[in-house]
């Protein structure tokens, strides 16, 4: 990979930190306190300068609010709906973007909004209702040397990840696997032959029950494609 420009921490479950050389931090679907694989050092992360939402589920957002409050300057880049609920809680830094749209932020770093195949319901605790989230999402963030991560969020496998590989070439795709909810190791493998990635990190696997899709499957089932996957632990950095 040319990726000489940016950090990348696997928080647990579904949870990114991003790093940058030049001091960008940007905190991807905090799920934190309540995420049983986050590690305690990493369940108040400060210094964060932008939080991506990928969906309103509570293992995405559950910690949103007091990322929000540990981080008052952040800015969060969610979809509209998620931004306009969010607004509603007083958490006025939002950046509402839609599906295809890109939005440049600091130090030359590109965030585009892609598209994914899942819900976004929102659970809140105010309402007790399942508050409309708008459309999951995924995000392609491209730094200032061109190195590109794909963050699919929660999806399905879909034939259009062929066109998000062909626009923006992702460098590096992370990919969920845990079955269920998303998709699970066979669909994470024509997920990566779609998109011609060649580096891949696995997540949203193993922290509930029902998410029975493992890295191991996944490795077995890419070994003839010519990629690395990063199998990263709680705490990691790559």
């Amino acid at each position: 990979m040319k990726n000489k420009e940016v950090d990348i921490t696997y928080v647990g479950h579904s949870t990114f930190i991003l790093d940058t050389k030049n001091g960008t931090r940007l905190l991807i679907d905090p799920w934190l306190k309540g995420n049983p694989a986050c590690p305690e050092e990493l369940q108040e992360p400060k210094d964060i300068d932008y939080i991506l939402v990928t969906h309103g589920h509570f293992d995405h957002i559950g910690d949103i609010l007091p990322a929000c409050e540990l981080n008052k300057e952040a800015k969060v880049i969610a979809s509209l709906e998620i931004s306009t609920w969010l607004n509603s809680k007083d958490v006025a830094n939002t950046l509402p973007m839609g599906i295809g749209g890109t939005q440049p932020i600091d130090n030359d770093i590109k965030v585009t909004m892609v598209n994914a195949v899942h819900t976004s319901g929102i659970a809140d605790d105010s309402s007790g209702a399942l508050l409309y989230g708008g459309c999951a999402n995924g995000f392609i963030v491209e730094f200032k040397n061109g190195f590109k991560v794909y963050l699919a969020g929660d999806t399905a496998v879909f034939s259009d990840m062929k066109l998000i590989g062909e626009i923006y070439s992702p460098d590096i795709a992370i990919l969920p696997i845990g079955d269920h909810f998303t998709m699970g190791p066979k669909e994470a493998y024509y997920a990566t032959k779609l998109l011609g990635v060649k580096n891949i990190i696995p997540f949203h696997y193993g922290t509930f029950p029902v998410l029975v899709g493992t890295p191991e499957e996944y490795v077995e089932l890419v070994k003839d494609l010519d990629v690395n996957v990063y199998v990263m632990n709680p705490g990691e950095v790559l």
